[in-house]
This record gives structure tokens, sequence and C-alpha cells, in this order.
């Protein structure tokens, strides 16, 4: 029975952010996904490259809209998805005869490096996740979807957070760096 009891949960839901909150996250997520979108089409559809991938969706639901949180500071975001990126290419390499294979051993592992490399960052799995499944214009880039797009593409959405997230007096960002 004391394992169903724990479902039930503890506290209440949060309560919902300030509207100025809101529109600080709203203005930091437009900015920094536009200029991923800009430079793509700029540079890297040129040469058949895309920067822009789901994981960073929800990076930026962090750096911009939970700018407190451990998960959202550079430490986590950069080490989080470059880690995972690696994990996820090599499980390909190894494993891509079986994809589903490959793509559990790569979210699993992401996950246990993050943790032991504290830079746990829950859209990593899905950076990871993507080396596996993202086809062939992802299977191609090799370790290089390391550098483009994960680091590339994270270096760009940490900077506009930093950028962004200090303007209003009542935000900071980053809490940490390392």
């Amino acid at each position: 029975m004391e394992y169903f009891r724990k479902m039930r949960g503890t506290t209440q839901s949060p309560p919902r952010v300030r509207s100025s909150e809101m529109l600080w996250s709203w203005i930091g997520a437009f900015l920094g996904m536009s200029l991923m979108g800009l430079v793509q089409s700029i540079w890297l559809d040129s040469q058949g490259q895309t920067l822009l991938i789901a994981s960073f969706g929800a990076t930026s639901v962090l750096v911009y809209g939970a700018v407190r949180s451990p998960l959202a500071q550079p430490r986590n975001v950069f080490g989080g998805h470059v880690l995972s990126a690696l994990v996820g290419v090599a499980a390909w390499n190894i494993l891509g005869a079986w994809p589903w294979l490959a793509a559990a051993v790569a979210v699993a592992t992401a996950i246990v490096l993050m943790h032991l490399t504290k830079t746990l960052h829950p859209p990593g799995g899905a950076t990871a996740l993507n080396a596996v499944i993202g086809g062939e214009a992802v299977h191609t880039l090799g370790f290089w979807y390391v550098l483009t797009p994960v680091a590339f593409g994270v270096v760009l959405l940490l900077c506009v957070a930093v950028l962004v997230n200090n303007i209003p007096h009542n935000r900071r960002y980053p809490e940490f760096w390392f």
C-alpha cells in the first residue's frame, strides 16, 4: 500500500508565475530560436545541415522559462547536450543494426554519464536519442553531430539566455557556471 500512496504526491502545484516572467520567457525563447533558425538558413542550409533539433525546444523552456533551475545552468546545458550527443553517436555506430537497442542504450547511458559529471539536463536525453533516430542526415554527420548542430546550437542558446535573462532587474542568469 505504501508504494501506491507515494503516487499521490506530497505538495500542491506551484503558483503561476508573474506576467512579466512569462513575457521574458517568450522574448528569450523567440530570440534564441530565431537566431538559430537564421544562422541555419544563412549558413547551414547550403551545406545540407540543420541547427534546429527538437531537444533545443526543451532546452529553451529551461534556460528562458526556469532560469534558476539547476538543470538550466550553463554547465548542465552544455555538458548534458554534448556528452549525450557523444553517447548517442557512439551507440548508433556500435548498435545501429538494432536501432531499438541503440536508442535505449544511448538514452540510459547518457543519463548515467550526466549524473556522473553533474551535468544532468533532461533535453540531453533527447539529443542522445536524436543521434540514433535522426535518420540518414544525422548519421552521415557522425561525430560532427556533436559540434554542429549540438555544441554550436547550445552556445547560441546560452549566449541569448545570458543577454536576455539579465535585462530585467528581478532576473539573473546563470546561477552558476561550473
